[in-house]
């Protein structure tokens, strides 16, 4: 039996593809032969499979439950988001990154609205309030962002109670990100030059009163797993990959620091103004899903600080470059049937100034010119460094987008951290990687 992803014809023996189903007394039983045992079996493990994290496909070659090899097979989420931004202008562009890796749509908008803005030379232009909303949105997704590894993760391992909970929290914050932005996810609220709008009225009382709760809760996640024998014993020494094995595969984020390295780019290269946030690095030296585990859960605790240093920095302010020829769309508003033009802005444009009217209509049809040039911008997103190359020939379009996701990296270490364990601890450490296919398969 030929398979693509399994290298062709196997140098001896047979090759038994499981396709689900069954036990494997019943596979080898009957007319295969009592030394069937020791064959070579190939387990396709996805793209369809609850605990892949989305349309990830891996491909197990084993020896009874020991894993011999591991494969990757990715391209099913495909969506050509890269490509489709060269089709939209500057700022439409943010609609379409967005929803890259969907957990983290703050970080993919923060990446590439960074990288034009650093195009159009505007970096300093950008108003302090911005900033600091910017950076108390992607903290929030932060958290939420985590609370999915770790509820997915004890899912997959069985830990239901720490999925209910984790998806109890997420939901106090998608409700956060409802009220600022109009949605649960998919925002497009960071835009070239600023936010799409203010926060609405009671959106800072609403962000406390969240991470109040949220900060409250926090030890229940301690409580059910830290000291967990079952837990520990499905995660302690499990997906092991050390700092040198990081360094050769370029992973970064909780899987980096969970070998002992404190690399985080908030520290060691700021944007946004985080170079004036109190917050500590949070690293463990276990190297192994566990290790990994722990990171996100202080992590969550760190970034809830973050955000309340965040409210107390808040000062009215514009929330948009002063460069009219830049700053569209021109004053968003909430209203009863959802995000769109105010009616101050509405009235002012059809009944009060024909040029308003017609600046307006340039700006959202044609859209603003960046200058001709290339830059690349990177963010530490939940998963590790999210970067986004942006070239600009001088138009009203992107003439290329490229982003460097970290779930695609981290994919890479999949191999070395399962070959050899069980098929059980594949389970384990892909869930400790935290793979969103949305951002792999870009």
């Amino acid at each position: 039996m030929t398979d693509g992803y399994a290298g062709g014809e196997p140098a001896e023996g047979r090759v038994f593809t499981v396709s689900g189903g069954g036990d494997w007394d019943e596979v080898i039983s009957g007319d295969l032969g009592s030394d069937v045992g020791n064959e070579r079996i190939v387990v396709n493990m996805g793209p369809q499979h609850p605990s892949t994290h989305g349309v990830l496909r891996l491909i197990l070659e084993m020896e009874g439950e020991t894993v011999t090899e591991t494969r990757l097979g990715i391209g099913y989420l495909h969506t050509g988001i890269e490509k489709n931004c060269e089709y939209r202008t500057w700022t439409q562009g943010v609609t379409f990154v967005t929803r890259m890796d969907y957990l983290a749509p703050f970080f993919n908008e923060a990446a590439y609205v960074l990288g034009v803005e650093r195009l159009l030379g505007i970096e300093d232009q950008i108003p302090e309030r911005v900033n600091v909303i910017r950076v108390m949105m992607m903290e929030l997704n932060r958290v939420s962002s985590h609370l999915v590894a770790i509820a997915t993760g004890g899912m997959e391992l069985g830990a239901l109670t720490v999925m209910t909970i984790g998806f109890r929290e997420r939901e106090l914050i998608l409700k956060v990100f409802e009220t600022v932005t109009g949605l649960r996810m998919n925002h497009a609220y960071f835009r070239p030059g600023g936010l799409a709008q203010d926060l609405p009225q009671g959106a800072e009382q609403l962000v406390q009163e969240t991470v109040d709760l949220v900060r409250s809760r926090l030890h229940e996640y301690a409580d059910l797993c830290n000291e967990n024998y079952v837990f520990k014993a499905r995660t302690v020494g499990v997906g092991y990959l050390d700092l040198t094995g990081c360094m050769a595969l370029g992973i970064t984020g909780p899987i980096l620091r969970a070998t002992g390295l404190a690399h985080d780019l908030r520290k060691s290269q700021p944007y946004c103004g985080y170079e004036a946030y109190d917050f500590d690095v949070v690293t463990r030296d276990t190297c192994d899903a566990y290790g990994r585990f722990r990171v996100r859960l202080d992590e969550i605790e760190q970034s809830l600080s973050i955000v309340e240093q965040c409210l107390a920095r808040l000062k009215p302010g514009p929330v948009m470059v002063e460069d009219k020829k830049i700053a569209w769309p021109s004053q968003l508003a909430l209203s009863g049937d959802g995000l769109g033009n105010s009616l101050d802005h509405i009235r002012h444009i059809m009944g009060e100034s024909m040029e308003a009217l017609i600046h307006h209509f340039k700006l959202v049809t044609e859209g603003f010119r960046v200058p001709p040039g290339q830059v690349y911008t990177a963010v530490e997103s939940p998963r590790g460094e999210l970067g986004c190359h942006l070239v600009s020939d001088g138009g009203t379009r992107p003439y290329r987008v490229h982003y460097r996701d970290p779930s695609f990296s981290n994919l890479q270490a999949a191999p070395a951290m399962t070959e050899g364990s069980q098929v059980a601890d594949v389970i384990a450490a892909v869930a400790s990687i935290d793979p969103v296919m949305g951002g792999v398969d870009r």
